[in-house]
């Protein structure tokens, strides 16, 4: 099937440009049962294209062989089974695409498949290509040991660490919750000095409290809505934050893997 310039494997939904012009387009898709959203980073004055946390390797290799455009980059925000679900099909048609991720993430288990591994510091970053393009690569622990934030060219892709209107629970295996409250002081800071306009890409579209279900934000609105940002200006206030934790399945599978290490 085929939407616009793009191809899509039938049980996904099309991915949309929200981007185009001045160097980078970026294609976003909500794929899954999880409301996952990928995003595909392309410069376009080398045609090099970057996926973030692929759900389907496939069908992302599948848009840029159509567009012809060249997959030889894949950033895994974290090692979560959703972010990173792709990877494997993404190497099986694409063999000489690089997976990278930061190292601190096999403190939670993980062992790959990857290629690159990041090791600077946390609350820190480390300059990242794609192309002729360079975005920033921080280190932003919380949700997991690992966890990385994309900024640059116009877009900050959040991953887990923040949703739209709320940030990622602490509660599973490599979570932590100081750790969370410590990146979101971090990146509040380095949010403030970049453009209001640029865009907000989370790896989630979650329901927000006006019942709206959004893909994107400004950092404008993040920084004036985002319920975790609001809630970081005490340790005291930001812990007792409902969505932090859950009393669910995966909380006790997080105490069980807790307890065997």
């Amino acid at each position: 099937m085929w939407y616009g310039l793009f191809v899509v494997e039938e049980q996904f939904t099309p991915p949309v440009a929200i981007l185009s012009g001045g160097g980078l387009t970026v294609l976003q898709a909500q794929l899954g049962e999880w409301d996952n959203l990928n995003h595909l980073l392309v410069c376009e004055k080398t045609s090099v294209a970057c996926i973030v946390d692929p759900f389907s390797g496939e069908y992302w290799n599948d848009v840029c062989i159509k567009n012809g455009w060249e997959l030889n980059l894949c950033i895994l925000t974290h090692s979560h089974w959703d972010h990173t679900k792709g990877v494997e099909e993404l190497l099986r048609v694409n063999p000489s695409c690089q997976i990278w991720l930061h190292e601190n993430e096999a403190l939670r288990g993980w062992s790959g498949p990857d290629t690159d591994r990041w090791s600077h510091e946390q609350y820190s970053s480390v300059n990242f290509e794609i192309g002729a393009l360079s975005f920033n690569i921080h280190l932003t622990p919380g949700h997991t040991p690992g966890h990385v934030s994309i900024i640059g060219n116009g877009v900050y892709i959040s991953g887990d660490c923040l949703f739209l209107g709320r940030c990622g629970r602490t509660d599973l295996f490599g979570g932590d919750l100081k750790s969370q409250y410590e990146s979101l002081l971090y990146l509040k800071s380095v949010l403030r000095k970049l453009p209001n306009n640029w865009l907000v890409l989370p790896g989630h579209q979650y329901l927000l409290a006006d019942g709206s279900t959004p893909t994107t934000s400004t950092i404008e609105e993040l920084l004036k809505n985002n319920l975790a940002l609001i809630g970081i200006e005490t340790w005291d206030n930001f812990k007792k934050l409902h969505f932090l934790s859950f009393d669910d399945n995966l909380a006790e599978k997080a105490r069980r893997q807790r307890a065997q290490n």
